[in-house]
């Protein structure tokens, strides 16, 4: 069975699960990239982190994470992870809740051009 990957200007993800009630995904964000700032309004997620180390924020609050860290993202909660680091950060996500398209996301920074500001999507 081949799994879903996608390339993305910050690096990659593969699912690893599709369930009814929760998807799994491998994340690896590149050295000096980030992911939007975003938020989702049907799923909330779990990160453990793998390789490497950066940053996350949760709801405008920093925090450093490394090989070994989770972080928990409730419904609702702005977050965002950043790698800072001169290797890839890798950290596998379990999202759960009653939906997880890629257009429950609502980005509200991005450094690619892609926000959404307030906009709910999905």
């Amino acid at each position: 069975m081949e799994r879903e990957h996608d390339e993305r200007p910050w690096g990659s993800y593969t699912v690893l699960e599709d369930a009814a009630d929760h998807k799994v995904k491998e994340i690896v964000v590149l050295p000096g990239a980030r992911l939007s700032y975003q938020r989702h309004e049907r799923r909330s997620e779990h990160w453990f982190v793998v390789r490497g180390s950066g940053y996350v924020i949760l709801d405008g609050t920093e925090r450093r994470v490394g090989a070994g860290d989770t972080v928990d993202i409730p419904v609702g909660t702005c977050h965002r992870i950043g790698n800072d680091g001169d290797a890839a950060l890798v950290f596998v996500e379990v999202q759960h809740g009653s939906y997880f398209g890629e257009d429950d996301i609502i980005r509200l920074e991005d450094d690619y051009g892609r926000s959404d500001g307030e906009v709910a999507i999905g």
